[in-house]
This record gives structure tokens, sequence and C-alpha cells, in this order.
């Protein structure tokens, strides 16, 4: 499903440079993985090169559900970029990301809509699944943490994707509310065999959740910026 050998990404420069260093990552179909690590290691830059939102400045090879990454990026073939991420993507973001203006319902089928998919019954077996079908016809401001974060679960399995990426989506739960999204996240994800890449500082969370674990970690280098590295799953 994903491969990465040699990608590199940097930004800033001097003591304002930070750097992340990904020497290999084989994930395969079905994986369930949890990036771990203090706050600015990096889990959100290297979540954003596996949505493709984020291109690396080098890469010996990225391949991902067969397709070659790197070389879209070297031609800059941002369309068929953009139709991988829009098609075998979902990506449930820290603070939701929810449309204000559109109710839960409308929030859910966003992303089939956009690819022209039709009414298949999705969004409401999925709101029972996360247990905010009796909020279909709210707006996300009438909803409780917990729930916004269960509707953005929601819409991002809602076109099926082959992957889900989560940016720490219970960082802003009570434990027990945190509890019950990942499970309940899991649990789709799953049922529709999805692979699984979230990023979490909880790492016990993850590990009571069936997660693998991939450490990253960070040093600080003779110009005084930060390079970050990744470990193998555990």
């Amino acid at each position: 499903m994903i491969s990465l050998h040699g990608v590199r990404k940097t930004r800033g420069q001097g003591a304002q440079r930070y750097s992340l260093q990904v020497d290999q990552l084989q994930l395969a179909a079905g994986a369930r993985v949890a990036l771990v690590g203090p706050s600015g290691c990096g889990k959100s830059t290297l979540l954003d090169l596996l949505a493709l939102v984020l291109a690396p400045d080098a890469a010996e090879g990225f391949v991902f559900a067969g397709t070659d990454v790197a070389g879209l990026w070297r031609q800059r073939r941002l369309d068929q970029l953009a139709a991988l991420r829009s098609r075998q993507l979902g990506y449930v973001l820290q603070a939701g990301g929810l449309l204000g203006f559109l109710d839960v319902r409308g929030n859910i089928r966003l992303p089939r809509q956009l690819l022209g998919l039709g009414e298949d019954g999705s969004v409401e077996r999925l709101a029972e699944a996360l247990d905010v079908h009796d909020q279909l016809a709210k707006k996300p401001a009438a909803l409780s943490l917990g729930q916004r974060q269960r509707v953005s679960c929601a819409r991002a399995l809602a076109h099926a994707p082959a992957l889900l990426l989560a940016d720490e989506p219970t960082a802003a739960l009570d434990p027990v509310n945190a509890e019950r999204v990942m499970q309940l996240l899991l649990r789709e994800a799953q049922a529709r065999q999805v692979t699984c890449v979230l990023a979490t500082h909880d790492e016990a969370l993850a590990r009571r959740a069936g997660l693998s674990v991939l450490r990253m970690a960070c040093r600080r280098d003779a110009d005084g910026g930060v390079t970050a590295t990744l470990a193998q799953a555990v």
C-alpha cells in the first residue's frame, strides 16, 4: 500500500531549520499504525507527505497504491496527485475541519458529492455506527467536541478510501471520549479494510486500540536546527 525510501523534507534554515528523514517506511494494505513522539517531532509533516499535500524535497522511492508519487511530484502532475488524494485518501484533522455552513449530513456526504458518487446509504450507516445518527440535521456548532470528531471520522470514511490519516484525532477530548472515538474510528476502518495511520501523543491509548507503534525522534544538529527520524514499528 505505502512504500517510502530515502524521503526528505526540510523547512527553514540554520537554527530555524527543521528536517524530516524517512529512510524506510513499508505499510501493507490493512495496516493500523500510530505515529508517536513529542510535539514538534514531525508527525504532522509525515502525515501531510502521506496525504500528498506536501511535496518531498527528495525521494528515492515513494509509492502509494501502486502509483509512483515521487515521479508525479517531480513532473508537477498536480492534477493526478489531486485525483489520487480525493479518491484514495481520508483525512481526520485535529480540530475536525467540519464546514460550519453544512449540517452533519452534508459534511459527511461532501467527499462523495465531490467525487460524483451517488447515494448508497453509507452516510446513514456511518452516522449510525459512529453514534451521530440523531445529529444529522444539526450544524457542527451545535455538537459536542466528541460528536464533531465522530462526524469528521465519518466524513473521512464516507467515500471508501484506501488510506485513512488522522492527526491527533482525540487530543482535544477527555479520556472517556478519546477512548470511544478511537475505538469507533478503528472499528469502522477495519470493517472497510482501510489502512490507518494515526498521529498521537498518547502511546498508551494507541496500544490499547491495537495499533502498531512507529516512534519519531528528534535531534539537535550542529547548526542549531532539528532533524526528525522515524523508527521501525514495534
